[in-house]
């Protein structure tokens, strides 16, 4: 139990320190990334207005019943390469990239590179 608690209040710290140094503006929008085992979440965040401009998850109609899993990098990218539609649509092109507390590896990597392949900048 206490392993657990250790990796979580870690994770817990290293977001926060993320948190503290960057923030989305009208012209910047922030791109939060929040992974679960099942799924994987992002969206497009304004933080003077504290509205969220466009999302896009495993759960997204668009994506719902294309996936085999919510949880792989496969599907990540599929996540990615939506947000970036929903926000060329929006006329949003450059973006502060916000890990979520996460290494820059894995499921965010590939959600991320998919955002940038479809036309992101950050």
């Amino acid at each position: 139990m206490a392993l657990i608690k250790k990796k979580r209040m870690g994770h817990l710290r290293r977001r926060k320190r993320v948190r503290q140094k960057i923030s989305g503006t009208t012209d910047r929008p922030r791109l939060a990334v929040f992974r679960s085992l099942k799924h994987i979440y992002a969206q497009l965040i304004n933080d003077e207005l504290g509205v969220t401009v466009a999302e896009a998850s495993t759960l997204s109609p668009e994506l719902k019943g294309t996936l085999e899993s919510g949880g792989n990098v496969t599907a990540a990218e599929s996540v990615g390469a939506l947000l970036a539609q929903k926000a060329k649509q929006q006329e949003i092109e450059v973006v502060v990239f916000d890990r979520g507390g996460h290494l820059y590896h894995g499921r965010i990597k590939a959600l991320a590179e998919a955002a940038r392949a479809e036309g992101l900048k950050f």
